[in-house]
């Protein structure tokens, strides 16, 4: 079973290029090392993850799994559908095989930032799409990132929240360089930035406000079709 064959059957927001995308960075690891995921939903993410993760890398999972922020127009908390992604999420990682190489911390992530010591060597955003937790996400777990290491960000320039943490928080940022994305998956290194990382996120923003209609329509049932991210 290769990495992009593990993952399917399980539900998500991953396209098959950002998983591909996620297990390069993974693979590239040298133990030891730590792997911080905030957001897991039902494993997607996570099997990419933990299947190229080499021995001796630490694999952490963040994930209330409270029936909350579970996808477009899903806020609410919802108990009863939280247990039961936490459930699939647990079962699918049996299935693929690195249940014993993930340890999950069942809670929102700024409550989990004390069950994770160290530095993180790549971190994959994928959290509450709104600005506040989006931007605590960016700023408190981005502090933990080492030097060299790697911040991954899904529905950057897609999710207007997402998209306004980056653009506050991110974009002249010192210590973060943009690297590029695929689709909506963004990847920072932490490393010493100047203004041409500046401007590269600066250019991404046509696509943002092309996602954006493309997600106005489809609410106001102008069109059809996928959600972009």
């Amino acid at each position: 079973m290769n990495h992009l064959a593990a993952l399917d059957g399980v539900e998500g927001w991953l396209s098959q290029a950002q998983a591909s995308r996620l297990h390069d960075a993974a693979a590239s690891l040298t133990p030891p090392a730590r792997i911080v995921e905030i957001g897991s939903f039902r494993g997607r993410s996570t099997i990419a993850l933990a299947r190229a993760a080499p021995e001796g890398v630490d694999v952490v999972a963040i994930d209330p799994h409270a029936g909350s922020d579970r996808g477009p127009q899903e806020i609410e908390t919802d108990a009863a559908t939280g247990q039961a992604d936490h459930e699939r999420f647990l079962a699918n990682l049996e299935r693929a095989g690195v249940r014993e190489r993930v340890r999950h911390v069942r809670a929102f992530s700024q409550d989990a930032l004390r069950d994770v010591e160290g530095e993180i060597d790549l971190l994959y955003v994928d959290g509450a799409h709104r600005y506040r937790p989006a931007r605590d996400d960016i700023m408190r777990w981005g502090a933990r990132v080492r030097p060299g290491g790697t911040m991954l960000i899904h529905d950057s320039f897609s999710s207007i929240g997402v998209t306004a943490a980056i653009l506050r928080h991110l974009v002249w940022s010192r210590d973060f360089v943009y690297v590029g994305r695929t689709a909506s998956l963004a990847e920072y290194r932490r490393a010493e930035a100047g203004p041409r990382s500046a401007l590269r996120q600066l250019a991404q923003l046509p696509w943002f406000a092309r996602n954006v209609l493309v997600k106005v329509a489809i609410v106001l049932r102008l069109r059809s079709g996928e959600w972009p991210y």
